[in-house]
């Protein structure tokens, strides 16, 4: 503070930076897990800005119904939390409303679960205008079922006896389907412009398509170096940090390996009990995913192994249900730089149709190309074109498709020898060579 020039006291224009004491928000982390620890959802919420005051995890194959936690171990919990002085408690599965209204009441602090958390992150991270549409209505959806009692202080009106007077009747209900209401109209506009956006998108992937250049998409956990391949292998700038979901938007760049081009594309990455809710609002992303040639499964090799197995699986299990079961994929093994040699060994007998690859030092990048020309070797038709001069956007579109072309100037045009996607060869097929040596 300083004092202006008539005596009185006025805040400083220009004053130092405020100490920064302990944080604002300080949560105890709690977990009912059959095995395993709760390393992710602390990972999560420092990602959050949430500093960890401690760790309780209970030992049950399921959680408890009414409060997630067994009874003693929600009288354990409150002493807890009154030792570290912590503020909020965060679980690490989606709680039921009943659950979460149950053990707030019980331990008289905020209580939060795992997809709250994940919703949060999604908020702050979304840059473009579908990710926040999207990141809107997953939120809408999660938060519709937990409206129930948020109006409930008004039926301790009417003089405190119980009953409601005259101006009393109802209006707690009232407002919760006013409520109610305006977020599922809200929902149903945000479904709507995602359509739309889903529309364009599709238009977008036609004209991709239209090229016909072979499409491949990066997916994988959270945080497994995705972004940083897509630039080390298309030479793109896309941001990269060490953080949970700092890329929610795909992105899409040129890829020239062996003379050919392919569209590589980067995606969400996905993580364990994804919340259900961002698997559907986050469908237009995902289908970037689905309609790839090939998938890059991208995986953290530094990860313990179990922890890598337990990625993996997690990463299956999303791709299923979002339907690329059957689609053509490569295991990727990334941070290669992070790992010594014994670990280079173990994955190599663990995992030995994958390559190992360091985005961050290039190693392996290589032998990754060659992998991803030979997936897409096996797909190519021998062709022998004859096409006129007049038309060089076709001769043009058959150096992208094939790379490596023979070629050769005649009277007639220009005869083409090479391999091209069988998916598109027949888009050629008024070009192919007969045996006169004359377009068919």
């Amino acid at each position: 503070m300083e004092k202006s020039r008539s005596g009185r006291a006025a805040q400083s224009r220009y004053t130092p930076p405020a100490h920064q004491g302990r944080a604002k928000q300080r949560a105890y982390v709690v977990g009912a897990l059959p095995q395993g620890d709760l390393a992710e959802l602390k990972e999560l919420l420092r990602t959050a800005g949430v500093a960890v005051a401690g760790e309780l995890v209970q030992k049950r194959d399921q959680p408890h119904p009414n409060l997630y936690l067994g009874p003693g171990k929600v009288e354990e919990l409150k002493r807890l939390i009154a030792d570290a002085d912590a503020n909020l408690v965060a679980c690490d599965d989606e709680l039921s409303p009943r659950q979460e209204r149950n053990l707030e009441k019980e331990i008289g602090v905020p209580v939060i679960d795992r997809t709250a958390v994940i919703l949060d992150i999604f908020a702050v991270h979304a840059r473009s205008a579908e990710g926040k549409l999207q990141v809107e209505l997953a939120q809408l959806e999660y938060n519709m079922a937990r409206m129930r009692g948020l109006w409930t202080h008004l039926e301790r009106l009417g003089a405190g006896r119980g009953v409601g007077g005259i101006g009393t009747r109802g209006p707690g209900e009232s407002q919760i389907e006013t409520d109610r209401r305006l977020a599922r109209d809200r929902i149903t506009a945000l479904r709507r412009q995602l359509d739309r956006v889903r529309g364009t998108r599709a238009t977008q992937r036609a004209e991709r398509e239209r090229a016909h250049l072979p499409t491949v998409a990066l997916a994988g956990y959270t945080n497994a170096g995705k972004s940083t391949l897509l630039n080390a292998l298309t030479g793109a700038e896309v941001g990269v940090r060490d953080r949970l979901f700092h890329t929610l938007d795909p992105t899409t760049r040129t890829l020239r390996l062996e003379g050919r081009t392919y569209l590589l594309t980067d995606t969400v990455g996905f993580i364990r009990k994804l919340p259900h809710q961002l698997v559907d609002a986050f469908g237009a992303t995902l289908e970037e995913t689905k309609r790839a040639d090939l998938l890059l499964h991208v995986v953290d090799a530094s990860a313990p192994e179990d922890e890598l197995v337990s990625m993996t699986r997690a990463v299956e299990d999303v791709l299923e249900e979002i339907g690329t079961g059957a689609q053509p994929r490569l295991l990727l093994l990334n941070k290669a730089d992070a790992i010594d040699d014994e670990r280079r060994r173990e994955l190599a007998f663990r995992h030995a149709d994958a390559v190992l690859v360091s985005a961050l030092t290039g190693e392996g990048l290589d032998e990754l190309g060659e992998r991803i020309a030979a997936e897409f070797e096996r797909t190519l038709r021998d062709v022998e074109l004859l096409v006129p001069f007049s038309e060089g956007g076709t001769l043009s579109e058959l150096h992208d498709l094939a790379g490596d072309l023979e070629r050769e100037d005649t009277d007639a045009g220009v005869r083409l020898s090479g391999r091209i996607p069988s998916v598109v060869a027949d888009r050629y097929g008024r070009y192919t060579v007969n045996g006169n040596g004359r377009l068919s």
